[in-house]
């Protein structure tokens, strides 16, 4: 395997093949893209970019929630994952999906520009659960090295968020040691589930353990194949496997993380969920509850369920100045960060958003957009 400085190396000289995809396939009105220009260095473009300014200082606006393909691995994966496959890991996996529409590089920092954002942690959305072992390392080196040449052609626009085959815990522990010290991934990208068994099971130890070993983020991402929802209840007008299904896989993946005791046996874990933590925000004070009015099915923790969520972050896909204001109000504006679930149009205006939350103040607002993000990606800008 080579060094991360070989890599870089590489890297700098060669085109990163990548796709701007959709977080979703359906519904979506962006995604596929062209690979990145065949260039050493990225060409110089003259656009106007959005600048966030408060009391005379540039604030950076770092973005941890946006996604990519990589064709090579669909190339791995195409003659197999309709049969090996969960339902929706071929919409994911595809590069050249129905919804999908040509989007290079440039068009995707073009994009970044106008909404104001000046770094992007992009990542893959798991489609890889059912494979085997073999399957799966080839699927997440080349994603990884991907996503790696993509950061090294535009070190100031881009952070990588790696792939891990966590249906191999063992595996995925060392593609994440692998990932931070030779491919420079700031973090790492896991669903809500795999294969119907949830983050808390006691065989994803090993994984969390090197989480916190490396001190490197997981960002939590939902899938709808994982929704715990009979799936009849899920189809009909809203798209509700995503609308629905998604942030309820988070609320429960989140939940069975706090419930089953897994963030206190590994307290410094540095998670981030996506979509605002789904509906757990807005309704964890029952799980305080529970402790009272069913002692016997709800064992006390080392501290109240709501307490853990102040040591988790979340990502601002949500909708309304109120949603936000909520959110901030039930975790603490040092756990909230900017997310735009790119390249969908879930969040076009992130900086406006935050700018309509009631009530925060500069040194908050400048949190948000990009301070708490630089720390746990362990980045400057």
């Amino acid at each position: 395997m080579p060094t991360r400085r070989e890599f870089l190396k590489k890297a700098s000289s060669t085109a990163a093949g990548i796709v701007f995809a959709n977080c979703c396939c359906a519904g979506s009105s962006l995604g596929f893209a062209r690979s990145l220009p065949q260039s050493a260095s990225p060409p110089a473009v003259n656009r106007k970019r959005r600048e966030v300014v408060m009391n005379g200082q540039r604030v950076p606006v770092i973005d941890i929630h946006a996604h990519v393909r990589v064709p090579e691995a669909w190339d791995l994966v195409k003659d197999r994952i309709a049969r090996e496959g969960r339902p929706g890991d071929v919409a994911l996996a595809n590069p050249e999906g129905p919804a999908n529409i040509h989007n290079d590089a440039e068009k995707r920092l073009a994009d970044l520009d106008e909404m104001g954002i000046d770094v992007q942690a992009v990542s893959v959305n798991p489609f890889w659960y059912w494979a085997d072992e073999d399957l799966a390392s080839k699927i997440v080196r080349i994603q990884n090295e991907k996503i790696a040449e993509l950061s090294a052609a535009y070190p100031k626009r881009f952070a990588g968020l790696g792939s891990v085959a966590l249906q191999h815990p063992s595996l995925a522990a060392e593609q994440m040691e692998e990932g931070v010290k030779n491919l420079g991934m700031r973090g790492f990208a896991i669903g809500g589930s795999v294969n119907g068994d949830d983050l808390s099971d006691p065989k994803f130890h090993p994984f969390w353990a090197k989480a916190e070993e490396l001190q490197t983020l997981i960002f939590i991402h939902p899938q709808s194949a994982g929704a715990p929802i009979d799936e009849k209840r899920l189809k009909g007008n809203g798209f509700l496997d995503n609308v629905v299904g998604h942030p309820l896989e988070t609320t429960l993946a989140l939940t069975h993380l706090i419930e089953d005791g897994t963030l206190d046996l590994f307290p410094r874990l540095k998670i981030c969920a996506a979509h605002g933590g789904g509906y757990l925000p807005s309704y964890a004070s029952r799980s305080d509850q529970c402790q009272i009015a069913f002692p016997n099915l709800c064992k006390p923790l080392k501290k109240l369920p709501t307490e853990y969520l102040k040591q988790l972050y979340y990502d601002s896909v949500l909708f309304t100045p109120e949603d936000m204001r909520h959110l901030i109000a039930v975790v603490g504006a040092s756990q909230v960060v900017v997310g735009t679930d790119y390249p969908t149009l879930w969040n076009r205006t992130p900086v406006d958003r935050i700018l309509a939350v009631p009530g925060l103040n500069d040194a908050q607002r400048i949190g948000i957009f990009g301070g708490t993000a630089a720390k746990l990606l362990k980045m400057s800008v």
